[in-house]
């Protein structure tokens, strides 16, 4: 099982989160490379913007990071990015919080599984083949496929303690 995305704060204070987005466009042009899809311009500065922290991220967020110059970003074109990030494998979408998140496995093909605390608003993805495989065999028996992340609402263990 691989977790990310959450740091504990000993960590997070040593974290050299430039390294983070470095790695996420390294990564994002390998993708795209590999499967012949152009990282265009406003793609890759909407990926920097996810990236800009581990927190979620929403798209009037984004917006309102793209630089401006004679006229602000057109929201469409940054839901077109963040549709074409999704659909890559760049970022995950999290439903519950109409946000977005980096993914930092984005050069494997896998759903996941995003913990999202609903004090907090902390994601962490994780990455379990048992999870995965027993929704993927109660969706078949319901003649549905799994595509997306599974989201998890509950608290993280910062917010629980201090409950």
């Amino acid at each position: 099982m691989k977790i990310s995305s959450v740091k504990p704060a000993a960590a997070a204070a040593k974290h050299d989160h430039s390294r983070c987005v470095g790695d996420a466009l390294r990564a994002a042009e390998r993708v795209c490379a590999d499967r012949v899809v152009r990282l265009t311009p406003i793609r890759r500065r909407v990926l920097e913007i996810v990236w800009s922290s581990h927190d979620p991220i929403g798209a009037y967020d984004i917006i309102a990071k793209l630089p401006r110059g004679d006229r602000p970003a057109a929201p469409m074109t940054v839901y077109r990015a963040l549709d074409f990030l999704v659909e890559q494998g760049l970022v995950h979408r999290l439903d519950s919080l109409n946000a977005f998140i980096g993914c930092d496995r984005a050069t494997e093909r896998h759903a996941g599984q995003l913990l999202v605390c609903g004090r907090c608003g902390k994601v962490t993805e994780i990455d379990d083949p048992r999870v995965q495989r027993a929704v993927d065999a109660a969706a078949a028996e319901h003649g549905f496929r799994c595509d997306a992340a599974l989201e998890v609402k509950g608290l993280c263990a910062r917010c629980s303690g201090a409950a």
